[in-house]
């Protein structure tokens, strides 16, 4: 399965490098696919190298004026190099068949409502895992209800987005999920 993580390029503490590379050394293991935003900086460093170091391969799609922090990549993986953030959006969800979404900042929020608002449309079949680590995205959760609760969506939160706590039931539900379709 080749599986889009949306996550920060920051360097974080353990708190969020921990389950990251947790998530990654399964994902690896699993024989499954990182695609991401291909930096090769940050946590999503953290990512690729424990994909990497479990076996598993890497696509990246990066962006112009980011390609000077894109992650060196020996063939047969591969890292294509978008014209512009939208495209780079395009390009990751194209290659994907799950998506799940880390911490970070605005950049990783913009990627997490912009899968959310295509399945909410029909215009996306991937399955969306938000990893809430240390309870990084609760506010975000309660917002979401929120707008399920008050009529602001149209479709039911739960066919949405999964919200899992820990890395081993975000691939697990993907699994899972990725069987029955």
């Amino acid at each position: 399965m080749n599986i889009c993580v949306f996550l920060s390029a920051a360097d974080l503490d353990e708190r969020y490098t921990g389950p990251a590379r947790q998530f990654a050394e399964l994902l690896g293991k699993g024989g499954h696919t990182l695609v991401w935003g291909g930096s090769d900086v940050g946590l999503m460093k953290v990512v690729a190298d424990g994909v990497e170091g479990a076996g598993g391969r890497l696509v990246g799609v990066s962006v112009d004026f980011l390609a000077a922090k894109a992650r060196p990549v020996v063939a047969p993986d591969e890292m294509v190099i978008a014209r512009d953030l939208a495209e780079r959006k395009a390009l990751l969800l194209e290659k994907a068949d799950a998506v799940v979404v880390m911490v970070g900042g605005t950049g990783t929020l913009d990627e997490a409502t912009e899968i959310l608002e295509l399945k909410k449309h029909g215009k996306a079949e991937q399955p969306v895992v938000l990893l809430n680590t240390a309870g990084f995205y609760d506010g975000l959760k309660e917002q979401f209800r929120r707008m399920e609760d008050e009529g602001f969506l149209p479709v039911p939160l739960t066919e949405l987005v999964f919200f899992a706590s820990e890395p081993v039931g975000a691939l697990a539900y993907l699994e899972e999920v990725a069987g029955t379709r």
